[in-house]
């Protein structure tokens, strides 16, 4: 058997160098040699900006025409028209400059040699030249048609972005109903009576609404908690995305508090925010062997013995604590709310 093996062309059968081949010829276009297609062009442009800008108000306009009811076709509508008309604005943009490009501006090739990264002043004072011609070469001064599109679709196309961004903020701007919860309303029905005669609001178990009395908490156990009642709240799911609480029982000696809180835990119960104060997630996983809290999001991590302090992650501030009691039939109650708003920091969250 034979094998043919591949022998490489001596060096010398290659040049030591290759000639550079230079530029292929230019080659003129309609709208550089006739101004009437030079004009046509500017036009073709023009309308390009123009259908831009017409698909973003068209958006803007169908965002508020559209009725966001409980139907899901209405909604699947809007979200079409709104996408369609910031996507239409957006293309109609990219389209219309690489048109502009390719039809009005100068399409000559120009060489530049490589230089180290900083030129000298002659040759930054060319650049800077150059950069000027760049701009008079585009047109827009003489082209004032074109500069009224680009300026008017460029400024009109972020508005089907903006506009139900904006507008689905709604028109309460009282942030300070952040700092209050279900907790701080006493109604008597769903209330027991403290030793000091006021009423606080009773821990019920989440979602069956039922009252705890102290005697039901065990030691090591773990109660989801919401304010008895809060089935009946106007708006239910908002005020639980603030109310919801992690309810512990732990040995007494393990808690660290300070003076003027002992009396915001019951024989080793404790009731803390279940909304990380990072960005709101909800903080429901308990290690009893190390009294932590867990986010299951980004792992922030809080101690319950020591006022739920943060001991890892990205959380900044502690759960906030809801101070309890027991009232004159057993049942844990709150004090009262909670003494900081609950959840993530917002700008005013301290003023």
């Amino acid at each position: 058997m034979s094998t043919e093996q591949h022998v490489a062309p001596p060096a010398a059968q290659y040049p030591e160098s290759f000639e550079n081949p230079g530029l292929e010829g230019h080659r003129g276009r309609l709208a550089d040699l006739d101004p009437a297609a030079a004009k046509r062009a500017e036009r073709q442009v023009a309308l390009i900006f123009t259908i831009s800008a017409l698909a973003s108000v068209a958006a803007v306009v169908a965002y508020f025409l559209i009725p966001l009811d409980s139907t899901l076709g209405s909604v699947r509508l809007s979200t079409l028209i709104l996408g369609l008309g910031l996507g239409l604005g957006m293309l109609g943009i990219g389209v219309g400059a690489i048109y502009w490009a390719k039809t009005l501006m100068s399409d000559v090739e120009y060489i530049e040699e490589r230089h180290p990264q900083r030129s000298d002043a002659e040759t930054r004072a060319v650049a800077a030249d150059m950069m000027k011609a760049g701009v008079e070469d585009s047109g827009i001064p003489r082209r004032p048609l074109l500069k009224g599109a680009v300026a008017g679709a460029a400024a009109l196309a972020p508005l089907p972005f903006l506009v139900p961004l904006v507008g689905n903020l709604g028109g309460d701007w009282n942030v300070s109903k952040f700092r209050h919860t279900l907790w701080g309303e006493t109604p008597e029905e769903f209330s027991g009576r403290l030793p000091d005669g006021t009423l606080g609001r009773r821990l019920a178990r989440d979602p069956s609404d039922t009252p705890i009395k102290a005697a039901d908490v065990t030691n090591g156990s773990v109660f989801h908690v919401i304010p008895h009642g809060m089935n009946e709240a106007e708006h239910f799911y908002e005020e639980k995305a603030k109310s919801v609480v992690l309810l512990v029982r732990l040995d007494p000696t393990l808690l660290k508090e300070p003076a003027d809180r002992q009396d915001w835990s019951y024989d080793g119960i404790v009731a803390y925010s279940k909304i990380c104060t990072h960005v709101g997630c909800p903080v429901a996983l308990y290690e009893q062997q190390t009294h932590h809290l867990l986010c299951p999001c980004h792992q922030s991590t809080f101690d319950i013995t020591d006022q739920a302090k943060v001991v890892f992650g990205p959380a900044k501030r502690p759960l906030p604590q809801l101070p309890i009691a027991v009232d004159d039939e057993g049942y844990l109650v709150a004090r009262h709310d909670f003494d900081e708003p609950i959840g993530p920091s917002y700008w005013e969250r301290l003023k």
